[in-house]
């Protein structure tokens, strides 16, 4: 534990710049009354400033350092993840200037509030003592309470709303009760410290259920089975702009979360396997489920149960190999659910959720939209040359041969599974006709529309080409959380 505050501002630019961002658009809320113009203006450069962020989170990749009394880590890992949030919070604002579920007045509010919450989600990227996760998980999911349920006074989405809230306060009592009982056993709440505890039923069985329970609060975050009830209620209710964020965005916050405290847990030991217990059934359980599924965003929500599933692999041996998979991959997720969610919110752009049928005949109503769809929808099942492909690949490698052979077959059969409703996506826009009418608006194919698909699409299989930049950054983070 450093015992000295170390303050480096520099280090900090990528947090300072997202609290600008937030101060900015607060008083645009301050003055939007009295000077209509002041929210136009803010509304108008939002795409840059956000812009400007990614730059400043890229900048900012190779500084270090431990602050704040060790409480605050600025590593590799934590500037990894903070370029991911950062690049992701831009496309989500930019997805969502135009969402026509918002009344008038309220949307300098609502990227008032998806600031905060990623502001929240930077902070856990370099967390490194519990009660500073747990605080920065908290700023993240505030905000999100208030958005899910803003979609023009629907009541699906107040539903919606009112599930998230409900099962993330249920998420945090346990994720609280399990940080009393780590507190009460092992005596610290930094995990530099934790590192060399035991963490065994046998010999510290009150460390270890803690552990289990404060890690119930970032599985909620994840979606995994069993703590997944709220996620295919809360995308078919929300926006599909909102959706988009919450079905990536809070995610990157958990897996770096859950790579550091993968490096505690000892490989085939207690946690382990319950990692691996829980991996095999989420994504056994999402897969069979997103079968059943006709609502686009109700498919994708049981499909990022799987993906949990899917994340967990790579933190289960507990190795730098299978961590640096795992942070690998969740860039992978990230960047295929934003397509897919782009193209959602193309596709209708009057803010309905969509079914399967919606999608008929998209490869002759807009053909860039399709393409871009089916680029998605392989790397979701995990084709190559996609990101997906090679982040499952990786996946694979990094856990074969660490006594869980039987979770990567597991993978294998279900990333087979899944062939079955993301290529329905394919199926769908370019086999399906137009025979039978799609009620609806008509798919915005301008040339912002189509320029966000072609550039998204660009990144799935540009980084499934080449993989390696990403990849060794992410090996050498995994690499440096083992280095005392």
């Amino acid at each position: 534990m450093t015992t000295a505050m170390n303050f480096d501002i520099l280090s900090l630019l990528p947090e300072l710049a997202f609290f600008l961002l937030a101060m900015i658009l607060f008083a645009g809320t301050l003055f939007a009354e009295k000077y209509p113009a002041v929210p136009e203006a803010i509304l108008a450069a939002l795409p840059f400033l956000t812009g400007a962020l990614a730059a400043v989170a890229a900048g900012s990749l190779a500084a270090r350092g431990v602050m704040f009394w060790g409480c605050y880590k600025i590593d590799a890992l934590s500037q990894l993840f903070k370029l991911l949030v950062a690049a992701g919070f831009c496309v989500a604002v930019v997805n969502a200037r135009k969402q026509p579920t918002l009344e008038e007045g309220q949307r300098l509010d609502y990227f008032l509030f998806l600031s905060f919450s990623a502001w929240g989600l930077i902070f856990m990227a370099s967390a490194a003592e519990l009660v500073a996760i747990y605080l920065a998980m908290e700023l993240a999911s505030y905000s999100l309470y208030i958005l899910i349920p803003l979609r023009a006074r629907s009541k699906g989405a107040a539903e919606a709303g009112i599930k998230y809230i409900l099962f993330g306060a249920a998420a945090t009592a346990l994720a609280l009760y399990g940080l009393s009982w780590i507190m009460a056993s092992q005596q610290t709440t930094y995990l530099s410290e934790l590192a060399g505890r035991d963490w065994s039923f046998s010999g510290n069985p009150l460390a270890t259920i803690g552990l289990s329970l404060f890690l119930a609060g970032l599985f909620f975050k994840l979606a995994l089975f069993p703590f997944h009830f709220w996620c295919p209620d809360v995308y078919q209710g929300a926006s599909n702009e909102t959706a988009a964020y919450v079905a990536t965005l809070p995610k990157m916050g958990a897996i770096v979360v859950l790579t550091r405290l993968g490096a505690l847990i000892a490989p085939g030991g207690d946690l382990a396997n319950m990692l691996a217990i829980l991996a095999a059934l989420s994504m056994t359980f999402g897969n069979l489920c997103a079968l059943a599924q006709k609502d686009l965003k109700r498919m994708l929500g049981f499909s990022s149960v799987a993906h949990a599933g899917y994340l967990l692999v790579g933190l289960t041996p507990g190795t730098p190999a299978g961590l640096a998979a795992s942070a690998f991959y969740a860039a992978a997720y990230l960047a295929m659910n934003l397509l897919c969610f782009w193209v959602i919110s193309r596709v209708a752009p009057d803010g309905r959720n969509l079914t399967y049928r919606d999608l008929n005949g998209l490869s002759k109503r807009s053909p860039w939209l399709a393409l871009s769809l089916a680029a998605a929808a392989f790397s979701l099942v995990g084709l190559p040359p996609t990101i997906g492909f090679i982040g499952k690949l990786w996946l694979v490698v990094g856990a074969w041969g660490h006594g869980y052979d039987w979770l990567v077959i597991t993978l294998c059969l279900n990333s087979a599974i899944a062939v079955f409703y993301y290529l329905s996506l394919v199926r769908h826009a370019y086999a399906e006709g137009e025979d039978d009418p799609v009620p609806g608006a008509a798919p915005d194919s301008g040339a912002f529309s189509l320029a966000g698909a072609g550039l998204l699409a660009l990144i799935v299989v540009g980084l499934g080409l080449v993989p390696g930049p990403v990849f060794n950054f992410a090996l050498k983070a995994g690499q440096a959380l083992f280095v005392n």
